[in-house]
């Protein structure tokens, strides 16, 4: 948002700096995301910029957003969780693209302790309430005012934690969430030839945003270049997709072949 009000006042980051008494590489800090910026910081670049009441106004309920996540991210596994949701609720659309993994908002419960505890030293009962935070809020996929799209790669939906059995449960939530008329649920199969390497997943959050997981943290793209690859990556991934009563028979036989799975593993 810094970045575009400077623009929009055809103003260089240094000459944002000037004007607002502070260094350069504060305000081009501020802009990659990199710093929360202090309330006497913001004061200073709203009066360089001659900012309005509106923008002022949306400047300030943005940084109260984040002001917000970083406290909740100080407070272990569930309050990254709680920082996690923070964004999504604030957001009115997601592009949400996964190669290795079912996405937060869609996994069943078992799945989300799973996904927050595995391959990590976690006390179980953080795992439990990061779980709960996280189930907690997949309510806002029934918020029809939102918009989301999920594309995730057939080996995404195939990887199971724990045991074949609790993908059963998980596929059958995928199948529901599918039939949300504000949700679209995509799932490119193993016989679609890939439009590209799935190196990682990523969620764009209202075009403007994108954050890729990894395994040490969260990392935020903010540069119009990166959040641009990553949409020409989820359309193509999203032209390879099946959707709808495809994606519903796939999904079935998937789970058929849990099912034969876990039957192997018992005996």
């Amino acid at each position: 948002m810094l970045r575009r009000l400077r623009k929009d006042a055809g103003l260089t980051g240094k000459d944002l700096a000037q004007r607002a008494g502070v260094a350069q590489p504060t305000i081009s800090r501020m802009e990659t995301g990199r710093l929360l910026p202090t309330p006497e910081t913001v004061e200073r670049v709203a009066v360089a910029l001659d900012l309005g009441q509106d923008a002022r106004r949306e400047l300030d309920t943005l940084l109260l957003r984040l002001r917000e996540e970083v406290s909740q991210l100080k407070s272990g596994l569930a309050g990254r969780e709680a920082a996690n949701a923070a964004r999504v609720r604030s957001s009115k659309w997601l592009a949400v693209f996964s190669s290795a993994m079912i996405p937060a908002l869609l996994q069943t419960a078992e799945y989300a302790r799973l996904a927050v505890s595995i391959g990590r030293d976690v006390d179980e009962d953080e795992a439990a309430k990061a779980a709960a935070v996280r189930v907690d809020a997949q309510a806002l996929l029934f918020e029809e005012s939102r918009r989301f799209a999920f594309v995730l790669t057939e080996s995404a939906v195939r990887t199971w934690p724990g045991s074949p059995s609790l993908m059963l449960a998980q596929l059958d939530r995928l199948a529901q969430v599918s039939t949300l008329p504000h949700v679209r649920l995509g799932v490119v199969p193993w016989r679609t030839e890939a439009p590209a390497f799935p190196l990682h997943g990523f969620t764009v959050f209202d075009g403007s945003v994108s954050v890729v997981e990894s395994l040490t943290g969260d990392l935020t793209l903010t540069e119009a270049a990166e959040i641009g690859a990553h949409e020409e990556a989820f359309e193509a991934f999203a032209g390879a997709a099946v959707y709808g009563d495809d994606l519903r028979a796939l999904l079935s036989e998937i789970a058929s072949d849990f099912r034969e799975l876990a039957k192997q593993l018992d005996d």
